[in-house]
């Protein structure tokens, strides 16, 4: 029940944000791409083209391509989907593996896993001097008129978040049975503290106190869907996710059709799974998505600007789906007292 309800809401929150960034188009500014406003180069014709004749075999080799023939190269090729699959594959297997071979290769993982984060959150520091080098080029090129399509990009990114935040998770709430304004109440002090350190995991046991203290919701269910939660479960990662890349098609002038936007949809909804729950993860999974439509990955660094608020954004939407999760879960239960008791 769990997983399915992960899947239905990261599916919703996707298709929020593809709605809202075809109807606003940040990218088109006075109807021309902003490519040359932003001061982007020029797609070579040959992959404009790749890209907009994109079919449905296009999102067969997407299913092809997850299982690699060869994970070195894969790796070496950078097909982000094969890895990801063959090291889930990998992860459910070492789980299973007994004895000190096992511990040993456990150990190991966990050591490679805690260098490259702290590897990767060194480099981050770094973030901001590249993010001032990018706007100083383009302002000193473009002028300030290349942030209107940062600035359109950010408003639409935020009014789908929002979309998403109070019609879907109200409705759904409403469909189990609660109060909805009661749960939002109740989950104020955990999306204080989503919003304030963008990131999920660090917020995970201020989530499970309101869940369980204030809205109700049994230990045995809190403690199995928010923890899960909390690394699965990525709504507003993924409704991020799209509109970016959505976003930065359209500042090419590539216009995408329904197969390869059901291709960005699928490979949203693939990659928000495995985002870690830390600041700014979901530029890897954009990275990728690029590079499956054919979107030269390294404008991800258009969205940089703009980057930070948003990840506090979306954080707070991630969180409260997890929270959300626990309610209809629970309700689903068989649980009664849920949201009944009275709020500090």
């Amino acid at each position: 029940k769990t997983l399915v309800y992960y899947a239905t809401t990261s599916l919703l929150a996707i298709l929020v944000g593809l709605f809202m960034v075809n109807l606003t188009s940040p990218g088109i500014i006075d109807g021309k791409p902003a490519r040359e406003l932003i001061g982007l180069g020029e797609l070579p014709t040959h992959l404009a083209q790749h890209i907009a004749d994109k079919g449905s075999g296009d999102l067969i080799g997407i299913f092809l391509r997850m299982v690699p023939a060869n994970i070195i190269e894969a790796g070496a090729k950078g097909q982000m989907l094969g890895l990801i699959f063959f090291s889930l594959l990998f992860g459910f297997f070492l789980t299973r593996v007994k004895g000190s071979g096992g511990d040993s290769l456990r150990h190991f993982c966990q050591g490679v896993f805690d260098v490259m984060i702290d590897m990767t959150m060194f480099i981050m520091k770094f973030a901001p001097l590249g993010v001032f080098g990018l706007v100083a080029k383009v302002v000193a090129t473009s002028g300030f008129e290349a942030f209107t399509p940062l600035a359109l990009f950010f408003v639409t990114v935020l009014m789908a978040l929002l979309l998403h935040f109070l019609v879907t998770m109200f409705f759904i709430l409403k469909m189990a049975g609660v109060r909805p304004g009661r749960h939002y109440k109740a989950m104020a002090p955990a999306l204080l503290t989503a919003f304030s350190t963008s990131s999920s995991s660090a917020t995970l046991p201020l989530t499970m106190e309101c869940v369980e203290h204030r809205a109700g919701v049994s230990n045995r269910v809190s403690s199995f869907t928010l923890p899960l939660g909390a690394t699965v479960n990525m709504d507003g990662t993924a409704l991020y996710e799209c509109v970016a890349a959505m976003f930065i098609a359209q500042v090419y002038g590539i216009d995408l059709g329904f197969a390869t936007q059901f291709q960005i949809v699928l490979v949203a909804l693939l990659t928000s799974i495995g985002v870690a729950g830390i600041p700014s993860a979901s530029l890897v999974a954009i990275s990728i998505i690029l590079a499956s439509i054919g979107l030269p990955a390294e404008a991800v660094g258009l969205i940089l600007v703009v980057d930070r608020l948003l990840d506090m954004c979306r954080t707070a939407v991630n969180v409260f789906s997890d929270s959300v999760a626990a309610v209809v879960i629970g309700r689903l239960e068989g649980e009664t007292e849920i949201l009944k008791t009275p709020l500090d």
